[in-house]
């Protein structure tokens, strides 16, 4: 709850034209005690209290300015989490009050270990670290209860490991993450664990392998959508940028001249950045990058390779594919993403310079 007594005498007291004086003469107490009120220094005797809430045709309650807390498990939940994003002091205080007046809600058990991990992970407090364990595993057991899509058991286990890790337990932790990797979620964080700490490095190399690769992929969907999102703003310079980002990050990628999946992707940023070009007024830019893409994807469609043996830090050992849904050829790629873009001007220029109408 929140008590507003000092400010609503104040406010009060100002709505009515009276001098701290004058309302001191009426009330028949001293200016220094109207003073000490409206500043928070001391509280008015109950009496008092009652005859200013009768002289200024109020409410107790309303004078008091008393609020009460809507202590539903959404709100706490609500508050639990605004204590993660500013670490505040009182957060796990306020956590463990919490979770003794709701013991078996998931929202509330689940924030609370948050609660513990995080405000533990820079000083490996083992106390509390523990407790975030024993809060996990109830969240565990209370999980049927979740509504949000944004936490799923994974999230859970994840955290699990984390903490394990935490603790200087990295067998535990591993055992964790390996046990519930599904689709590969945890590898980066097992990879991590295996070289870092178990110097196991044959066995890490294959786990970040496997991140490096799923890291590119999420990538070039993510700077694809943000292409999008940048035309849908004509913010064509950041759209631009982007993609010369990713695109310098593959040919670093890179460790040959031969043609291969990591080429099809590329065509595709290059329409992409020659479109940005031409949106900018570079039209010559613009020209040039669009054949230079084009160029890439026909050479990619001759022979389509769809292994990415040439990216660099994977093992030679291994030849690994990809299956994508860009289109069924490197040139059918790009010309979707032309159609997609919806622009007059750029679609003129891609069927002047592929020769597709």
């Amino acid at each position: 709850m929140e008590i507003k007594l000092a400010e609503n005498i104040r406010i009060l007291r100002k709505e009515r034209a009276l001098t701290q004086e004058q309302l001191a003469e009426i009330l028949n107490v001293t200016v220094g005690a109207v003073h000490k009120w409206e500043t928070g220094l001391s509280v008015p005797e109950l009496k008092l209290i009652l005859e200013m809430a009768d002289y200024f045709d109020t409410s107790v309650d309303a004078l008091l300015g008393y609020e009460m807390k809507d202590n539903s498990e959404k709100s706490i939940a609500e508050r639990l989490e605004y204590y993660l994003r500013t670490m505040a002091p009182e957060g796990l205080a306020e956590a463990e009050k919490k979770l003794k007046k709701y013991p078996n809600s998931f929202e509330i058990v689940f924030h609370g270990a948050e609660l513990y991990l995080f405000y533990s992970s820079g000083n490996h407090d083992r106390k509390n670290l523990k407790r975030a364990l024993e809060l996990l595993e109830k969240s565990l057991v209370l999980f049927p209860q979740n509504k949000d899509p944004k936490i799923g058991t994974q999230t859970i286990y994840g955290m699990m490991g984390l903490t394990y890790e935490l603790l200087n337990e990295h067998e535990k932790a591993l055992e964790i993450l390996k046990d519930h990797n599904v689709q590969g979620v945890f590898d980066e964080y097992i990879g991590q664990i295996l070289a870092m700490d178990l110097k196991r490095f044959d066995e890490a190399e294959s786990y970040l392998r496997n991140t490096l690769l799923s890291s590119v992929m999420m990538l070039f969907d993510t700077v694809m959508g943000y292409v999008f999102v940048f035309h849908s703003r004509k913010d064509y310079r950041s759209a631009k940028e982007i993609v010369q980002l990713i695109s310098t990050l593959y040919d670093g990628l890179k460790i040959d001249s031969g043609i291969d999946y990591m080429d099809k992707a590329k065509a595709i940023y290059l329409v992409c950045e020659s479109f940005a070009c031409l949106k900018t007024g570079e039209e010559s830019a613009a020209r040039r990058i669009l054949k230079e893409g084009i160029d890439l994807a026909e050479r990619f469609d001759k022979s389509p390779d769809y292994s990415i043996s040439s990216i660099r830090f994977l093992s030679r050992q291994d030849v690994n594919y990809i299956h994508d849904l860009l289109g069924e050829t490197a040139k059918s790629s790009m010309e979707s993403i032309v159609r997609l873009l919806d622009d007059a001007e750029f679609t003129g220029l891609w069927k002047e310079i592929s020769g597709n109408e």
